[in-house]
């Protein structure tokens, strides 16, 4: 499950930005809900940040706006430990009766939340909202299953190039304009300053690896609905070439980064360690808070051809309603309420979480200059992950973090790796059916 993209959130936490729920609940038989009560009480799960109070407003005046328009509706926040979402939300999926009427989740789990039985297709009313209209495409993507709407996008997190101003000053040099240019100008820093790392990677960093085979016009899968593993096409291959290469002596020693996750590079940079580091907006504050603050600037990670910007996932959080939900139109307005224009806004100042909407994110843009990179790449084209329930299968067993590890450890070659990893994913890929 793709889970909150934190800036609030100091480098501990920052892991979250890529897990993935493991256990999801299994298909149930019948989890609708009979009726549509128009009064009573509504339960809601949402996630519990790092540094909640600031969450907790926002929604609590979401909640005082949803209350205004129906007088005879309450509204329970619960805010659960991310530690236990997977448990939490099999239980509801599994015993309906006890299920909160919305939940949020992450962008990675909806097709499997839909597979599960577990979320009401809201398409009607996504496509009769105002606010709607405005939606990222990416971030809508993440909604969408089979053509079907089964929630509203609550916020979206990309990843872009920290690197470090003072020590490209003092070696004379300016930001890269392509990927190759990125890799050699990563090398050039390293050979100069043997203490850092040019371009702090990890074989663990799904995310961070994903713009390289991007990029180079490779896919993770083929296919729409049923999914096919592209990892180990030519195109692809070359991404996961760019990609290794930067492991080595050369740049980031493979003894000590091939087990390095996003959280251990965006660390590296924070605390001076590296000159450059592939990190989210939502890695500002950690990044704010550690030696380099006042030392950095960031653009777009650059793509193959120079002066490109490399496609970026697009990771976030979604709020849906419940299949089994017995306010079925109280529980949409709510999530309307939870997930507008206006919740959105404030959100963005009250804990730094990316809009999702092309117009509010211009504004937030145009408050929080550091924002830029990060808006330029989502309008470059993000991309997302196969719409499958499988997914999260194949993120919790590592099939990625696998193969990058495999070739940057000189124990398969490219070809090979990739083909080993694609077999695991048409397995994974089979078994979701």
């Amino acid at each position: 499950m793709k889970l909150s993209a934190r800036i609030a959130a100091p480098a501990a936490a920052l892991v979250l930005a890529g897990l993935t729920a493991t256990a999801c609940a299994p298909q149930t038989s019948d989890t609708g809900a009979k009726g549509d009560e128009k009064t009573g009480t509504l339960r809601v799960w949402l996630f519990q940040e790092v540094g909640n109070k600031p969450k907790e407003k926002v929604v609590d005046a979401a909640v005082a706006d949803f209350g205004k328009a129906h007088k005879g509706a309450k509204v329970e926040i619960e805010y659960i430990p991310v530690e236990t979402r997977a448990q939490r939300v099999k239980a509801a999926f599994n015993d309906p009766k006890s299920a909160p009427d919305l939940i949020e989740y992450g962008n990675t789990d909806t097709a499997g939340y839909v597979k599960d039985g577990g979320l009401a297709d809201i398409t009607p009313e996504f496509g009769a909202w105002a606010d709607a209209k405005d939606t990222d495409p990416t971030a809508k993507q993440s909604v969408t299953v089979g053509g079907k709407i089964y929630g509203a996008p609550l916020f979206v997190g990309v990843r872009a190039l920290y690197y470090r101003t003072d020590v490209f000053k003092d070696l004379g040099i300016e930001a890269p304009k392509s990927q190759a240019e990125l890799i050699s100008t990563a090398k050039k820093i390293h050979k100069k300053k043997p203490g850092l790392y040019g371009l702090a990677v990890g074989g663990a960093y799904t995310y961070g690896a994903m713009p390289f085979i991007w990029a180079n016009g490779g896919e993770l899968a083929d296919g729409d609905g049923t999914y096919k593993a592209a990892v180990n096409s030519a195109k692809a291959r070359k991404g996961i070439a760019a990609y290794t290469s930067l492991f080595g002596d050369a740049n980031c020693p493979a003894a000590k980064c091939a087990a390095m996750g996003g959280n251990a590079t965006v660390t590296a940079f924070a605390s001076g360690k590296a000159a450059m580091a592939i990190g989210g907006d939502f890695s500002h504050a950690a990044v704010e808070a550690g030696t380099v603050k006042g030392k950095y600037a960031v653009v777009p990670l650059p793509g193959v051809a120079e002066g490109s910007i490399a496609p970026a996932f697009a990771g976030g959080n979604n709020i849906g309603v419940l299949k089994s939900s017995k306010h079925r139109t109280l529980a949409v307005d709510l999530m309307k309420s939870l997930t507008g224009k206006r919740t959105q806004a404030k959100m963005f100042d009250a804990m730094g979480f990316l809009p999702t909407y092309t117009d509010v994110r211009a504004a937030v843009a145009k408050k929080q200059p550091f924002v830029e990179p990060f808006v330029r790449t989502l309008g470059a084209g993000a991309k997302f992950v196969p719409a499958s329930p499988a997914w999260g299968q194949i993120d919790s067993s590592l099939i990625l973090p696998t193969m990058f590890q495999e070739i940057v450890s000189g124990r398969k070659d490219v070809a090979t790796a990739s083909d080993d990893a694609a077999k695991k994913m048409d397995a994974a890929f089979a078994d979701a059916g």
